[in-house]
């Protein structure tokens, strides 16, 4: 695997602030922040919800090429802009999510006031791409050569079922060229996330004769013996050292008041910042589906036919952590010092997993500005402080991908 060098960690920022070419590109973002915003607008209002990205995919297309990226699409969505180094063999990647957690039919129109843009997915995000786009552009600006090759790229299947598909493409590409890894997402500067989370993702299903409700009354019930194994679950701790938590996201079942639905099901999500208690946990569920279930059955009425309860793995995202004397963690941390941005140190689930799982340097930061209500209607981002993020993603990006005289 490709390492980044002391030069990352030693170089001085400041120094680095006023080389010609890279004053060019900080000079280009402090006066087109507000184009940036706009491109965000654009991007939030293409919907792309989980596997159907594509066409958002082609409009950042379009923008890396305007910016004069090499830019290609793989054969699973990821829009992939490369900028040569002088090393072809070593790559600094930056990558944004393209997909969001709403279905097709929501309107993702973007409502603007005096301070604040309103939309699903304007943050999470809408922010860490229009960063991307923004960056280019200030790449493209500043003229500046490289040592590493930069790539950024736009990438599917970060959110729900996705099951970070886009970046283990990515990582499985480039493989040992990586250098580092650094995901955009959001929209906060305060934030650098240097450990993946674990988590587990399932579909709980259960099945039965099904039936009328007057007629077959006492059948066994799917959606009673799955509330039965939810309620079981819910009732357990989870710890707080370390952290863990479970969600029921979806459930469903059944065609009609009057029948007693034939199957149900619940889509569940774990998480720790330990694997290991992930898997405790999945245990766990199993247990608690089959105890309720097995109640179920012991109040329906004699000779009913069984239910059945299958599990369905929706994904697995393996939890990785930056080392606390990494190269690509001290040039963040200069640049901040640099800025003075006040961040700190996260854990969340995001791109990052996969190159950190495998032990390449990786971190997730936002794009810069301020957001809020993720994953709800009712999303909104704000663009104050947007110039600091693209500062703050620009002097990283040269910093790692060495700029040459």
């Amino acid at each position: 695997m490709v390492t980044l060098s002391s030069r990352a960690t030693d170089d001085s920022i400041e120094k680095l602030a006023v080389d010609p070419g890279c004053a060019r590109g900080l000079d280009w973002i402090g006066k087109n922040s507000d184009w940036v915003t706009d491109q965000q607008v654009r991007l939030t209002e293409i919907p792309a919800p989980e596997f159907s990205e594509a066409r958002r995919g082609e409009f950042l297309k379009e923008l890396f090429e305007a910016s004069g990226l090499q830019v290609r699409t793989d054969n699973i969505g990821n829009v992939i802009g490369e900028r040569p180094g002088s090393d072809p063999s070593s790559v600094i990647l930056l990558a944004a999510h393209l997909d969001t957690v709403f279905p097709a039919a929501t309107s993702v129109r973007a409502k603007r006031d005096s301070h604040r843009i309103q939309a699903p997915g304007i943050s999470d995000n809408g922010a860490g791409l229009a960063a991307l786009v923004g960056l280019a552009r200030a790449l493209s600006e500043s003229r500046i050569r490289t040592a590493k090759t930069i790539v950024l790229a736009g990438d599917v299947g970060e959110e729900g079922e996705g099951n970070l598909r886009g970046i283990r493409a990515l990582v499985e590409s480039y493989g040992s060229h990586l250098a580092a890894v650094i995901a955009v997402d959001g929209a906060s500067v305060e934030h650098i996330t240097t450990q993946g989370i674990a988590s587990h993702r399932l579909e709980v299903a259960i099945t039965g004769p099904g039936g009328h409700s007057w007629s077959d009354f006492g059948a066994p019930n799917p959606i009673t013996a799955l509330a039965r194994g939810v309620v079981k679950f819910s009732a357990l701790s989870v710890p707080a050292v370390p952290r863990s938590s479970f969600n029921f996201g979806v459930i469903e079942g059944g065609t009609s008041v009057n029948s007693i639905p034939a199957r149900a099901a619940v889509k569940v999500d774990l998480r720790s910042e330990d694997e290991a208690e992930v898997k405790k946990m999945e245990s766990a569920l199993r247990d608690s589906i089959q105890a309720g279930l097995k109640d179920e059955m012991s109040a329906a009425r004699p000779e009913s036919e069984a239910l059945q309860a299958n599990f369905r793995s929706l994904g697995s995202r393996p939890s990785g952590k930056l080392a606390d004397n990494s190269p690509l963690l001290a040039t963040v941390r200069n640049v901040d010092s640099f800025l003075g941005n006040r961040s700190r140190l996260e854990r969340s689930s995001t791109d990052a997993n996969i190159p950190l799982s495998r032990g390449i340097p990786a971190v997730s930061i936002g794009g810069g500005g301020k957001g809020g209500g993720s994953h709800t209607l009712t999303e909104w981002y704000e663009p104050a402080g947007r110039e600091m993020g693209l500062k703050r993603l620009f002097l990283i990006t040269a910093a790692l991908a060495g700029v040459q005289p």
